[in-house]
């Protein structure tokens, strides 16, 4: 075992620390309402409560009652029912464990409120909107999609009946673009609304516009409570029109919180040797919950776990170590809700996807290493680039918040407090730090009168608006006469899609080179996490199975030659494993191309297949992803063909150790220097093809 990793005297602080006092810092004038929800913050006098729906559904029915009864959020439902009644925006801040997600959407259909329409609940990500949808309906005592339901991308499991909706924002957003007024909503809840997704503060947008709207035209009044745990309250009511602040305590358990003696240079290692010091000390009980960047990272840990945990010495617990990330198939996340076998201990590595919303049982340790994958996206380079940073003060706190939802708990920061210190208050925006073309597109697609001026709640820079303009130009999905954008017919196209806009470019151009089916393929692979298992330890066994599907022609047509073989099989999980491919992976794929497919055939869009033809796909690739190209130079470099940017080919592609002349790639991703993922070997001439103007000005710029 590695030297274990020394920890000072603990600080101890309770989940919600980083909320306003009651007192606040709000504007003068504002209402600040704080509701009672008993507990252990407790205080003040206790209201009578509207009785919860009863039914005599037997013993499973009334547990689930008396469950939802002792949630912190009960004490206050009758006092919050009023409020949200009377109110068209409010901000709910609800501390940890409070039972705000699960609950208020349930008190508000209970309560007459928003029954004139469906109750929708959005959630930044995939896992918590069904997860949540599940619990809830569970608790409604109905068959998931009838009352209760989700929809995220790919899947839809709603019905008529549905009136508690949750779904992701990016999904709220495409029914914005047929919809901008939202009629089928009488009830909007905005979950999570600290993270700052794009999406999320898109949705903030269309939200407030749809809300103004049908007040102008006496429609039925949209309600919008905005929700999270965290967050800076006074930016967010003034957004909203000065909307009332209702805080609402939680269970407040106490977190004893370590911090490293010494900054830790390899954040990985001090989170391996943290796991097995709480492993071979802490009661089986007691679960661990150690948050990592992205699916390699969490994969490669959790092998090197179950390896260590093989030959540690009697008396120490099983380990049952389980991954969670957002491309992981749903059954797969399902595991880590649920109880570990006796004498076994759970180790849950996760990326920030389990930070808010869901709530794991058994967690009572966290190890944070402090780090968390960001996009950051330069427009005057043109890169965007998946880089790992410091997580904010407000991300690390709710980190530290999974530790007590259920008891004490204890979090391991693995940076010292001198460094925490230095952390940024809040997370920027991604709003502020992504390539906003698909953003553009959407709220063009929505006819927003001027995207422009789009009332966005912080800001993008003026350069970010105007790369993002001049890419879709590009790719001929907008037209402009001076400060007027309206969408090409090709741009409605695209907006049909829920992909990038160059891939949606790529699927449109498909038939003219005639094969769509490939590229339908190539899409839908590129759009899931990766389906190729790399375990470190077997690289010659995975290198040999691999060999017979590499193509010369770079990674889109290998990862297009093993789809092939895995459909051709059928889907065989034995071939699967035998190839080192991600079975559950390749079975979303399939699903994701079938509805891709299917937008296809309703554009009647011919499907047809290029077979043997492999350039066809190549020249259609050149042609949609022609600002993401790379040239070999006379050093035997690579440099972006537009900016100039020194890139490298990334030890996973199958090009590591070939020097094409030209290459198209899907990502860049940036570690000690900056590497394009998933490359396409093109000729030259195919890219000016494709944009001779946008070359020729490239050239005389370079020559100027």
């Amino acid at each position: 075992m590695p030297e274990q990793t020394g920890f000072p005297a603990a600080k101890r602080f309770r989940p919600g620390c980083g909320l306003p006092s009651r007192s606040g810092s709000c504007p003068p004038g504002r209402r600040v309402m704080l509701l009672t929800a008993g507990g252990s913050g407790g205080g003040g006098r206790r209201q009578q409560q509207p009785p919860l729906p009863h039914s005599s559904a037997g013993p499973y029915r009334e547990a689930v009652e008396l469950q939802r009864r002792s949630l912190p959020i009960f004490q206050a439902r009758g006092q919050l029912l009023a409020q949200l009644r009377n109110l068209d925006s409010a901000i709910l801040i609800g501390e940890t464990g409070s039972g705000k997600t699960t609950q208020t959407p349930q008190y508000l259909y209970e309560g007459g409120i928003g029954r004139q329409g469906v109750i929708a609940v959005t959630q930044p990500r995939r896992v918590a909107a069904i997860s949540l949808a599940t619990r809830v309906s569970d608790e409604k005592k109905t068959e998931l999609g009838k009352l209760v339901g989700y929809t995220v991308r790919f899947d839809d499991t709603t019905s008529e009946d549905t009136r508690i909706k949750f779904l992701t924002d990016g999904m709220l957003l495409r029914e914005a673009i047929s919809d901008s007024l939202l009629r089928r909503y009488s009830c909007v809840i905005l979950d999570e609304a600290h993270e700052r997704t794009v999406h999320t503060d898109v949705l903030f947008g269309v939200v407030k516009a749809a809300q103004r709207r049908r007040k102008e035209l006496g429609k039925l009044p949209l309600k919008v409570i905005v929700m999270s745990a965290t967050m800076d309250v006074d930016l967010f009511s003034q957004y909203f029109h000065r909307a009332p602040v209702l805080y609402l305590e939680g269970r407040q358990h106490p977190i004893q919180v370590f911090y490293t003696k010494q900054p830790q240079n390899d954040y990985l290692h001090a989170a391996l040797v943290t796991v097995f010091q709480i492993h071979q000390e802490a009661p089986a009980s007691q679960d661990i919950l150690v948050f990592l960047t992205g699916q390699e990272e969490i994969e490669a840990m959790s092998k090197t776990c179950r390896d260590i945990a093989k030959h540690l010495p009697d008396g120490c617990p099983a380990m049952l170590v389980l991954p969670l990330y957002a491309s992981l198939p749903y059954t797969q996340q399902l595991r880590v809700f649920q109880g570990a076998p006796k004498g076994y201990r759970k180790v849950i590595i996760a990326t920030n996807i389990a930070e808010t919303s869901i709530t794991i049982a058994g967690i009572k340790y966290v190890v944070d290493p402090g780090m968390v994958k960001a996009k950051k996206y330069n427009p005057d380079s043109g890169l965007e680039v998946l880089a790992v940073q410091r997580v904010s003060k407000t991300q690390a706190w709710q980190r530290t918040g999974r530790a007590g939802r259920e008891d004490s708990g204890i979090c391991y920061r693995l940076y010292t407090e001198e460094e925490f210190e230095r952390f940024e208050k809040m997370t920027v925006p991604e709003i502020q730090r992504c390539n906003l073309a698909s953003v553009m597109l959407q709220l063009l697609a929505m006819k927003v009168p001027n995207v422009l001026n789009f009332d966005f709640m912080s800001k993008p820079s003026p350069d970010h608006i105007q790369a993002a303009i001049a890419q879709l130009g590009l790719l001929g999905a907008l037209d402009q006469e001076g400060d007027q954008l309206t969408l090409t017919p090709i741009g409605r196209k695209m907006a049909a899609f829920p992909l990038e806009p160059k891939f949606a470019k790529a699927i449109l151009l498909s038939p003219k080179f005639h094969c769509t089916e490939e590229i339908l393929t190539i899409v839908s692979l590129l759009s899931v996490d990766s389906v190729l298992h790399n375990p470190p330890s077997r690289r010659d066994e995975v290198q040999a199975a691999r060999k017979k599907f590499i193509s010369s022609e770079g990674d889109h047509m290998t990862l297009l030659n093993i789809y092939r073989t895995f459909r051709n099989l059928g889907g065989n999980k034995d071939w699967c494993k035998e190839n080192f491919v991600n079975s559950k992976n390749m079975m979303l794929v399939a699903e994701v191309r079938a509805q891709l497919r299917d937008i296809c055939l309703k554009m009647s869009m011919p499907v047809a297949s290029s077979r043997a033809d492999t350039e066809s796909v190549r020249r259609c690739l050149a042609h949609s992803l022609f600002m993401s190209t790379a040239e070999l130079q006379p050093d035997g470099s690579y440099a972006t063909t537009d900016t100039h940017q020194p890139v490298a080919i990334h030890p996973s592609s199958v090009l590591f150790h070939c020097k094409p002349a030209c290459v198209v790639y899907t990502a860049l991703l940036h570690t000690n220097k900056c590497y394009m993922r998933d490359l396409c070997v093109v000729d030259a001439e195919w890219l000016y093809e494709a944009a001779p103007e946008y070359f020729r000005r490239k050239l005389r710029a370079a020559r100027s």
